[in-house]
Order: structure tokens, then C-alpha cells, then sequence
């Protein structure tokens, strides 16, 4: 770094390559937006943010040394936007080692919320609500007979509990419950159970191209089940890789509308997408437009100097901040700042419609 070129470095390991590599772009994509806009204006309190990305392929151990070097050699203020469930649990012992915050992980783990992290601040609702919602909503529609498959990881479990949930909400019990290997996915023997449950809806709680894979085989063996999958699947890049397979698949959503333009966070990330002379804003990119959003308030209130800790206590004192048509909240017992959740399905035009 050159002298008198004081910048805010801010670190982000994530799947730039990989399985989720379409959502990860994404989000930091969203993310961007609102920096580069920020930066143009002189940044925050005289200073540019500088976000350092790099790619640890979605592997959870990659994850953990990708974040050790952006804390202990280039000495990140904080940590951003990582992605995967197990891959940000990886990196704790780090964050609570030097005291560095990390604000907005992609993941809705409950075990990132509670009990609280102390350096983990989330700025989106849980799995668990997602997946108890997605459930209720089959449940309300007459769906009966649905099966629920995982990754054998953390993430996995996670988003089970809250369609178990659900279910039991709604007086239903799973008519198949199956998970795979996350490392080597092999669909052809939950297909052929699913088929035989004569489930009506799949409940698939997986990333990006397993998702793809298993809607794929599903279909090639005749089923048409209802197929249902959570917001970290909530991209372009999602729809893209499922094809024909697209249409009817629902996806749950964790902020508004990206084209709802009565939110002013979306209006003010549709305004900033048109004036790049990018595309149509998704999900994903809102995601990480909210995300940074919070990041720059943060810094904003640390002060002209941020520290890890000015920034950590700033990141605590935010009340009732208005993200645009939506309130965050954190507090030193309470670091989930959003609750939002909603339903999507994905339309003939290939785009999420509410």
C-alpha cells in the first residue's frame, strides 16, 4: 500500500469457484455496488474501502486459511460476505483469536445466531425460518407427502430442523428423510426412494449445482414433485444452471422483491445496477447490497481511525437503522439484524416471481 493511500482493507474469503461460484459472484457483485458508490463519493470519513476477496473453492479448510492470512497478514479491519455454513464456522476461532468482526455472512445457520457470536453479525434471517415457512406454505396448499434431503453437513441439518418444524406445525411427518455426501453427490438412490414415497414435494437443502443435479435426475425418472430450496440458491446464475428444469421451482427469499422498487434499498440498487450498465438486479445481489450497506454504517460510526474493536462496538450500537423499507437491529445479546423471509417460485421467463 502506498503512503497517504489510507484504505480501509476489509477482507471476504468465499466459493468464487466451485459449486456456489454463480451465487458467491453474485453477492459480491450486489456488495460492490454500494462500495464503489461509496468510494466514488470519497469513501468513509476520507477513507476508500478496499475489498480483498479471495477464493477458497468452497472448501472449508481453504476458508480458514484464506481468513488467517487476510487477519493476520494484511490485517483486515473486518471480515465480509464469506459463504457455506461449514466454511464460516471454520473461521471463528480466528474472529475470536483477534477480534475482528464479520458482517454479513451468506449463510442463515442458527448456529451463527444463537447462542450470539460475538464477532458474527448477521444481516439476514435463518434457514430454519426459511425452511419452516417453505413448509407451512406446502402444508396450506393441500401438499402432503413431502421428502426432505440434505447435505450430510452443517448446513444440512440445519435447514432440516426447520421443516421438521414446519411439518409438525402443520400436523405432517416427512415421507422420506435422506441425505448425501456433499463432497461426492450420488443422486440415483434418493430419486429412486422419492419416486417410490410418491412424494408430492422435495424439500432439497443443498448448494447450487447438487440442487441442479438432483432436480435433474428427479425429472429424468419421471417425477414431477414440487421441487422447494432455500435462499442460498436465490441467484441468476441458479436459474441459468437449471434450465428447462427452472420453471415452478420454489425458492425462499430473505429480502424484498429485487423489483419492488416501493423499498427504497431496492430502488437505490436498481438506480446504482443502471447507472454501471448491469443487468437486472437478483436476489443475491441484494443480499450482498444489504450487507455492505451495514458494513459502511459500521465504519461510518467507528470513527476516522476504525479499529477492529472501534468497529466491532459501532456494529453493536446500531438500532432501528433503516436498510430501506426494512429495520435492523443489533445489540450485544442479539446479532441477527434481520428477520425477513418469503417465498418465491421461479417463472416461465426464468425470473423469481412472488
Amino acid at each position: 500500500m502506498l503512503p497517504g493511500h489510507a484504505q480501509i482493507m476489509v477482507g471476504q474469503t468465499a466459493g468464487f469457484s466451485g459449486q456456489v461460484a454463480a451465487g458467491v459472484r453474485e453477492t459480491t457483485d450486489g456488495a460492490l455496488l454500494f462500495l464503489d458508490a461509496v468510494n466514488a463519493k470519497g469513501g468513509v470519513n476520507g477513507q476508500k474501502i478496499e475489498l480483498v476477496s479471495l477464493d477458497d473453492k468452497f472448501d472449508p479448510k481453504l476458508a480458514a486459511e484464506n481468513a488467517r492470512k487476510l487477519i493476520e497478514e494484511q490485517s483486515v479491519v473486518a471480515m465480509f460476505l464469506t459463504r457455506g455454513t461449514p466454511h464460516t464456522q471454520a473461521i471463528i476461532p480466528l474472529l475470536d483469536k483477534h477480534g475482528v468482526p464479520l458482517v454479513a455472512p451468506s449463510t442463515g445457520a442458527i448456529v451463527l445466531h444463537r447462542p450470539v457470536q460475538k464477532y458474527i453479525f448477521n444481516v439476514r434471517a435463518t434457514y430454519q425460518r426459511e425452511a419452516e415457512k417453505a413448509m407451512t406454505h406446502l402444508a396450506s396448499m393441500g401438499v402432503k407427502r413431502i421428502a426432505l434431503v440434505s447435505a450430510n453437513d452443517s448446513f444440512g441439518d440445519d435447514g432440516i430442523a426447520g421443516a421438521l418444524k414446519g411439518l409438525t406445525a402443520s400436523n405432517l411427518q416427512p415421507v422420506l428423510q435422506e441425505k448425501f455426501d456433499r463432497a461426492k453427490p450420488d443422486f440415483a438412490p434418493i430419486v429412486a426412494k422419492a419416486a417410490k414415497a410418491d412424494a408430492q414435494a422435495v424439500l432439497m437443502v443443498a448448494s447450487g449445482t447438487a440442487v441442479v443435479d438432483a432436480t435433474n435426475a428427479l425429472r429424468q425418472a419421471g417425477s414431477a414433485a414440487q421441487i422447494v430450496t432455500l435462499s442460498n440458491n436465490a441467484s441468476g446464475g441458479f436459474i441459468k444452471s437449471l434450465g428447462a428444469n427452472g420453471r415452478g421451482v420454489i425458492v425462499t427469499q430473505v429480502f424484498p422483491n429485487e423489483r419492488a422498487m416501493t423499498f427504497p434499498l431496492v430502488k437505490e440498487a436498481q438506480d446504482l445496477a443502471r447507472a454501471k450498465g448491469l443487468g437486472e438486479l437478483s436476489p443475491a445481489m441484494l443480499e450482498g447490497f444489504a450487507g455492505a450497506k451495514v458494513l459502511v454504517e459500521g465504519l461510518r460510526r467507528a470513527g476516522p481511525k476504525p479499529t477492529r474493536e472501534k468497529l466491532h462496538a459501532a456494529l453493536e450500537s446500531i438500532r432501528k437503522y433503516d436498510l430501506g423499507g426494512l429495520e435492523l437491529n443489533f445489540s450485544p445479546e442479539d446479532h441477527s439484524g434481520l428477520d425477513f423471509a418469503d417465498l418465491s417460485i421461479i417463472g416461465t421467463d426464468g425470473k423469481f416471481r412472488r
